[in-house]
């Protein structure tokens, strides 16, 4: 993403800001902060979402400051097709000609210019601030060029020169989303297609921040009147917050709430929901744990019922991150493969939120779209068709097994459900009579949240019994 170029900004540079040299004196931090996590998405595929909010407060940027380079950082970092044709044509050279640091440079001066009102002189002035700090006035001179050029035409200008002519693709570049991810959010919708414009725009625009109460420990209302929130429209837990970084708030620390999106707690509560036959043992299991979130949440209302979870997470530092989450919580932490987990067979409940694309969460981790490809879905499927192949081997009979992708693209989700019915003879059961109160989920019997009709992430769902026979 970004070689040596006709620029010659291949030369030798100066010490990166990232790296505390004195070369960011006199620069705006909220830039420099955002151009080094762009470079580290750039360079180290790190991700932006991880790497912002430590950067900010190892630098001391708060308030006012820290929502404007996560608006810059993300923004620049959810719009990258977009930035880079427009930056292609202010250029006259393809992205992989213009050296990499530069480009962290141009994006991020295009995404100003573009997107958001901050004054075309500023956006200018500041993007090659950082460029000449670090390589000198040559390289700067480049990036003014090319700035100026883009600031000739609006956002709509550019759409309309560069946008394809087709109606999917001509929404796919003005969203700054893949042809494929649009596409695939088209085919999600069916007969619902026309709102495909209106799901790229919401998956394009900031989110707000969605916390959970631990049940038993605080209520929705609580959190809300202590964070300044608002309580949420769908899951009994939910708290919207307008931004900040909730890693500061009290009840965050002391582990009474948490980030989650209420789209995953409607998840978590679909399966304490579903009916089985016969009575509840409380025995769960959550076979797909990490991060654990789901499992934090299914763990604190166990813990109400005087029920058990068992956790599966391959990964170890996904691992410990469940261990962290759950705490105190009844809930036992098996570090294994959940498709030869070793457990013993007969849970009441199983959740399997599987590996997915992410393609719902996209609003969430900022770059995550330019980076999935859609040769990435067929191991994913083969992934969660044995992981949920294995949920049902563990399961009881009469008891259910609750499928979830944080992706709506159907071989992912209906394609995946559809198969284990025709090769079990599982029952599906109307999961949108699990998520009670919320509208628009589809026609069923799995459910579908989207952001634009519920302000959450594209969340699938899905809920199979295992008949009684079946022993």
């Amino acid at each position: 993403m970004g070689g040596k170029g006709a620029d010659g900004a291949s030369a030798k540079r100066k010490p990166v800001g990232e790296r505390g040299s004195a070369d960011t004196a006199g620069l705006d931090p909220v830039r420099v902060v955002a151009r080094d996590v762009l470079r580290a998405v750039r360079e180290r595929d790190a991700y932006a979402n991880l790497v912002l909010p430590g950067l900010l407060r190892e630098r001391g940027i708060s308030g006012r400051d820290a929502a404007l380079a996560t608006e810059l950082t993300y923004g620049t970092a959810r719009s990258l097709g977009l930035l880079d044709a427009v930056i292609e044509a202010g250029a006259g050279r393809t992205i992989e000609e213009i050296d990499g640091p530069l480009l962290d440079a141009l994006r991020l001066g295009t995404y100003q210019l573009l997107r958001t009102r901050i004054g075309a002189h500023a956006a200018v002035d500041t993007s090659v601030a950082l460029v000449r700090a670090e390589f000198g006035i040559g390289r700067a001179g480049f990036v003014n060029a090319v700035l100026r050029r883009v600031a000739e035409k609006s956002a709509e200008e550019w759409v309309e020169q560069l946008a394809p002519r087709d109606p999917l693709g001509h929404m796919a570049f003005e969203f700054a989303h893949p042809v494929w991810i649009a596409q695939a959010f088209a085919d999600a919708l069916g007969a619902h297609a026309g709102e495909l414009r209106d799901v790229l725009e919401a998956d394009d625009a900031r989110p707000l921040v969605h916390l959970v109460a631990r049940p038993g420990e605080m209520s929705a209302e609580e959190l809300a009147l202590v964070t300044g929130g608002e309580e949420g429209r769908w899951s009994p837990y939910a708290v919207y917050l307008d931004g900040g970084d909730p890693g500061k708030l009290e009840p965050v620390r002391e582990g009474l709430a948490a980030v989650q999106d209420e789209g995953s707690q409607l998840v978590a509560l679909a399966v304490t929901k579903a009916p089985l036959e016969g009575p509840d043992g409380g025995r769960w299991l959550d076979l797909c744990a990490g991060p654990g979130g789901k499992t934090a949440l299914l763990g604190a209302i166990a813990d109400i019922d005087g029920f058990h979870i068992d956790a599966v997470e391959p990964a170890e530092h996904r691992a410990e991150l469940v261990r962290q989450a759950t705490r105190g919580l009844p809930v036992d932490i098996h570090v294994t493969d959940g498709r030869d987990s070793g457990l013993t067979p007969g849970y009441d409940r199983v959740l399997v939120d599987a590996p997915c694309t992410g393609l719902g969460a996209l609003r969430r981790r900022p770059e995550a779209r330019w980076r999935r490809q859609p040769s990435d879905v067929r191991d994913l499927v083969t992934l969660q068709r044995e992981l949920l192949t294995a949920a049902w081997d563990l399961v009881r009979p009469g008891g259910v097994v609750v499928y979830s992708t944080c992706s709506p693209h159907l071989p992912e989700t209906v394609s995946v459900v559809s198969d284990m019915v025709r090769r079990t003879g599982a029952e599906q059961l109307d999961t949108r009579e699990l998520v009670p109160g919320v509208p628009d989920l589809g026609e069923g019997p799995g459910a579908q949240l989207w952001p634009h009709r519920h302000g959450t992430d594209a969340m699938f769902v899905a809920a199979l019994r295992k008949p009684l026979q079946s022993q």
